[in-house]
């Protein structure tokens, strides 16, 4: 995980109840010795995610947002299931310790997780890592191969061979995503309605199955910074299923940067300058380390472009009710119907009508 700060105004939890219960469950982990100090990472817009520390013993905890949630959102049994069980067989998923799902302790489920020491690339190249050559594009393609290793993990070796139901995978992902929307919406957007049509109409036959992820961009990665080549850490992991794997591969292009973008997309401000390979070699790179084929690569990304539309309209109605104080989301609103014509735009252009 990256620096973790001061706990944000309104997002403190009952810190005796989660002592206690970390000493009762943790106890051959925790230092009895020393009190229980907290900060929180800064960074996330959804799940809460705190480093809580016994002395030099530190632990990640994670948790959903407050308020209500969307039906099968910030599911952290699941995120649990996967991480105590991934870490055996692909070493950038964190190794999860212990889960709570006793709602009394910090009022939601939550689970417990090793602490993983890095740097995200956020708005730049983080500075121990500038001195290398051609960071930005080896980043990048450390990302995709680290995704195309994550593919070819077998889900029932692994563990996980009961995560999901690859059969009707998009289908369910189209309509439940169309679920969301209205459960969060204020107003009526067309344009939303019409791309998850268009979605519908023109909808891929998968033709593999795979462990999916489902919110792989550049930082939900951790790198060391004395190597650029290989992702290190990969976090939020709590929409991890068995599906087709070009969800991931749309996600991923949805948030990514190209230099004849117009509009910014998902991704971060300071990804448009850092010089990034544009969305076609990372395609490309996916394509060749994998072998498929992604000529139908536009659904994907459309689909991620209002996937992400839905997400980012959840994040901003928990600001306009009052479930979270983050000054960071009160502009949120603006970005849905932006995010929602370049689906459309991306669907114009494959000729998906």
């Amino acid at each position: 995980m990256t620096e973790a700060s001061k706990v944000r105004d309104g997002e403190a939890l009952d810190w005796r109840a989660l002592e206690s219960w970390l000493r009762a469950n943790l106890a051959e982990a925790v230092d009895l010795k020393q009190p229980m100090e907290v900060l929180q990472f800064p960074a996330g817009s959804a799940n809460l995610t705190y480093l809580v520390h016994f002395g030099d013993v530190e632990f990640v905890v994670r948790r959903p947002p407050f308020g209500p949630v969307a039906p099968g959102a910030h599911d952290m049994g699941r995120e649990f299931k996967v991480l105590s069980k991934l870490w055996r067989v692909f070493s950038p998923a964190p190794r999860a310790y212990a889960l709570c799902d006793d709602e009394t302790v910090v009022g939601a489920p939550f689970f417990v997780m090793e602490r993983r020491k890095g740097v995200v690339v956020y708005e730049e190249i983080p500075e121990a890592m500038r001195h290398h050559d051609d960071v930005a594009r080896r980043v990048s393609f450390a990302l995709v191969d680290a995704m195309a290793d994550f593919h070819a993990v077998d889900p029932v070796a692994a563990g996980l061979g009961d995560l999901g139901r690859p059969n009707g995978f998009l289908a369910r992902q189209v309509s439940g995503w169309q679920k969301r929307w209205d459960l969060a919406k204020e107003t009526d957007l067309p344009m939303m309605d019409a791309v998850q049509a268009r979605l519908e109409r023109h909808r891929p036959e998968p033709t593999r199955a795979s462990l999916v992820h489902n919110d792989l961009k550049l930082d939900n990665c951790q790198f060391d910074p004395v190597d650029p080549d290989h992702v290190k850490s990969i976090f939020d992991w709590d929409m991890t299923t068995i599906g087709d794997p070009l969800v991931d591969l749309g996600t991923l292009l949805g948030y990514w940067p190209d230099p004849d973008d117009v509009e910014l997309r998902a991704s971060r401000a300071g990804w448009a300058e850092m010089g990034l390979p544009p969305r076609h070699d990372i395609a490309a790179r996916y394509a060749d380390r994998v072998g498929v084929d992604t000529g139908a690569i536009a659904w994907y990304e459309a689909f991620a472009l209002w996937k992400t539309a839905v997400v980012t309209q959840q994040i901003y109605i928990r600001y306009v009710r009052g479930q979270t104080q983050d000054e960071r989301f009160a502009d949120r609103g603006a970005r849905v119907p932006v995010l929602a014509a370049l689906a459309e735009g991306v669907l114009d252009q494959a000729g998906l009508r």
